[in-house]
This record gives C-alpha cells, structure tokens and sequence, in this order.
C-alpha cells in the first residue's frame, strides 16, 4: 500500500537549471546527518551531482514535494557493474518516504541495462539507511576506506604518452579498448571507458596509463582540484585498476607524480576492505583512512571485491 507521504513524491529527471541547488541539498543533507556544526561545510569545493549529470543527464533524478526540490539520486553504469548515489533528501523531508521514492528509477535503470552486479556505499553505523538498501535487495558486506596522503609538489611533469590527455585522438579507441580488456578479466564486462571519457571531455582531471603499445597493464581515472569529485587541492582516483601488486603500486606512484606536477597536496584512493592486498599497499605508501563506509551488494554477492584484485573505488 502507498504510503501518504510518498504519494506527496514526484520523480522526475533533474534540470539543468537545478545543479546548483542539487549539489548545496547534497551538501545540507550530508553536513546535516553528520552533525557538523556548519551542516553546508560538507564538501564545499567537490562536485558530485554537476559532473555527473553532464556526462549522463537521463541518469540524474530529483525528487519534488508540492513544487520544490526535496531529493536526488544518480545511477552509474560501469559496463555490466551498476551503482548510485550520492543518494541526498533535503532533511525537511526525511522520514516522507522520498529516499525510498527515489530508489525506483535507480532500478529500473539497472534492469534495463541488464547490469549483472549492483551496489552502493553508505554509512556503517546508520541502521536507517541499511534498512531502506536492503528493502530492495541490497546486503552490507565489507567495509570500504577512503584513504588519502600528502605529497611533495613537483616541478617536472610526466614524460608524454603517461597520460590519456596526451594520447592522439585516432589512438583513443585502442586505448580505450586495452582499458576495457584489464577491467574485464578481472569482473566479466567491467568497464569504467565512460569516466575516462568524463574526465577528459569535461576537464576534470586526467587518465594516468601505465604499460606500452603491447596493453594496459593499469591505469587510474582521476579528478583534480576545485569543482570535480575531488576538490581544492587534491587528485581523487575516482576509478584505478592494475594486474599485480608491482603494478599496483607503480600505479600509485604515477598518480602521485602527476597531481605532485599539478601542485596538487593531497592524493585519495579509496578500496574495499575485501581486497586486503590492494588495501595493505596503500598503507604502506602511507595512506591513512578518513572515511570509512560499508559496500552494499545485490545478492550479497562478491563481484570483484575479493582478494587478488588491485583495484581503487568507493561506489559514492
């Protein structure tokens, strides 16, 4: 039966014109169930909601209440890997049933795009926000550490061809295609080519490549500096992927001298605790954890957060 608040509720794709609004929602909403003192302190020179939508507008959903903005939420598709968020109620509106309302499109979205895996990152210690997850399939499996270092700034940048930004446009596809290769073998259908293309299309940051013209042997998609998903001062590795441990860690190395060539502080990489060796070598690169949040999976199912895979990302 429909609850009377939810019928109050009216999904819709978010506006353009609504990014700003979205984005400062998100940041009360967040600020707010934190309890810091200055609720809009939350964030404020990251962008998760307007780089989002400008790569995928038709996957941004707002919710309204009686003509006003009260909520939205994001679906991402990495290839045959779904996930959302930030999922952010304007907290007049907690408790209304508007988180569950804007839930719907997320899975539908999922279904038709026929993702074989699917999940989220929230916060470990809210039973409210596992209870509503898990109302639509979702299980709290391991927990995952955003983890961050600073670094000495460089003069001297990365040698050409390191980099996607540098790569010629008619070698891009190929690119593109090795990319698409390494992050299949290690979850069948994983490919994260559309953040690539994010990154590069609205200026967020850049693609650190390691390997030759043999193949990728690993590769990390990362935003830089004020506006992106990173914020002032710091390289976000929103997505990175090697074959081995070595390689792991010479890909780290890599981000680390390009946002040092940037002038950039800080670097932030975040893995699931499943993946205890990729974990394991950001700790002893000295990378300390200042978040930390639980991956919610369909099914309770593993995908590609098990040990063996060196793989960065946190799902928010």
């Amino acid at each position: 039966m429909e609850n009377r608040n939810d019928a109050r509720v009216k999904i819709r794709p978010l506006a353009e014109l609504e990014l700003d609004a979205a984005h400062d929602m998100m940041r009360l909403a967040f600020g707010t169930f934190l309890g810091l003192p200055d609720p809009m302190a939350f964030m404020p020179s990251a962008n998760f909601v307007g780089t989002r939508w400008r790569a995928f507008p038709d996957r941004v959903f707002a919710a309204e209440v009686e003509g006003r903005l009260a909520g939205s939420n994001i679906a991402v598709r990495w290839g045959s890997v779904g996930f959302f968020g930030p999922l952010s109620v304007h907290p007049k509106y907690w408790d209304a049933g508007v988180g569950k309302r804007l839930m719907e499109p997320i899975m539908d979205c999922f279904a038709q795009w026929n993702v074989s895996h699917a999940g989220l990152f929230t916060f470990a210690q809210s039973p409210k926000h596992a209870g509503l997850y898990e109302r639509f399939g979702f299980w709290p499996r391991f927990l995952t550490r955003i983890m961050a270092k600073e670094i000495d700034t460089l003069a001297t940048p990365l040698p050409a061809g390191r980099v996607f930004s540098q790569v010629a446009v008619e070698d891009r596809p190929r690119v593109l295609e090795c990319c698409r290769k390494l992050t299949s073998s290690i979850y069948d259908g994983l490919d994260v080519g559309s953040e690539i293309m994010a990154v590069e299309n609205q200026n967020l940051g850049d693609t650190v490549l390691l390997g030759n013209d043999d193949g990728i042997s690993g590769f990390a998609v990362c935003h830089c500096g004020h506006g992106t998903e990173a914020g002032v001062d710091t390289c976000y590795i929103k997505f990175g992927a090697a074959r081995s441990a070595e390689e792991f860690a010479g890909l780290i190395q890599e981000v680390e001298t390009m946002a040092a060539s940037r002038k950039l502080k800080t670097v932030m990489a975040g893995s699931n605790t499943a993946r205890r060796e990729a974990c394991k070598i950001l700790g002893a690169r000295s990378y300390r954890t200042i978040i930390q949040g639980v991956l919610m999976q369909r099914n309770n199912e593993a995908a590609y957060n098990r040990e063996g895979v060196f793989v960065i990302d946190d799902w928010r």
